[in-house]
């Protein structure tokens, strides 16, 4: 896990944001973004093996996703479960809206391990949700994105993306589709 200065993240954040092309969001109440998956999901993903590395081979699962909000909308739990030829993944998101920057930190953490991550901070803007924080891969420091898109209230598409060379370019590793 990485320690870093609140300062510092906020600058990069900043940095990874404008270099993916996008604006730092102007400020808005932003509380129940989430509120459209509060519930239970089927859940279909695809994962790549070894981001990063060059690697094209994908693994894929499908299982659960279950979404309880918290807070009355400024916060909510997310339990996903899914199997796949490549094994069991148990993971948990916790995602808490902050009313002052008026945004949301989301962190993960994965059944394997127990381990909190570091959060990914972001919101949403015209029906699409970004949200970037940093990572590591083998040791190696990276910036992470996550991208809620195509939300109805029957279905979303969530996809993470790395990135190796501050947000210069991005490679997806993790693609989902998530259907009531």
């Amino acid at each position: 896990m990485i320690t870093i200065k609140w300062w510092l993240l906020a600058g990069s954040l900043t940095v990874a944001l404008q270099a993916a092309g996008g604006q730092v969001p102007a400020a808005r109440d932003g509380q129940h973004d989430f509120d459209f998956e509060i519930g239970a999901w089927k859940a279909r993903l695809s994962r790549l093996t070894d981001p990063l590395t060059g690697s094209t081979k994908w693994v894929d699962y499908e299982g659960t996703s279950v979404v309880r909000g918290v807070w009355n909308g400024r916060a909510n739990l997310g339990e996903l479960d899914v199997d796949g030829t490549a094994g069991h993944i148990q993971g948990l998101s916790l995602r808490l809206y902050n009313p002052k920057s008026r945004q949301w930190n989301i962190s993960w953490a994965n059944g394997r391990d127990g381990a909190l991550g570091p959060p990914m901070i972001g919101g949403f803007s015209n029906g699409r949700g970004e949200f970037f924080g940093l990572d590591s891969i083998d040791g190696r420091t990276i910036y992470a994105r996550f991208v809620f898109s195509d939300i109805t209230p029957a279905s979303f598409h969530f996809e993470q993306a790395f990135s190796a060379d501050w947000g210069k370019t991005w490679e997806v590793n993790w693609k989902a589709t998530f259907t009531r």
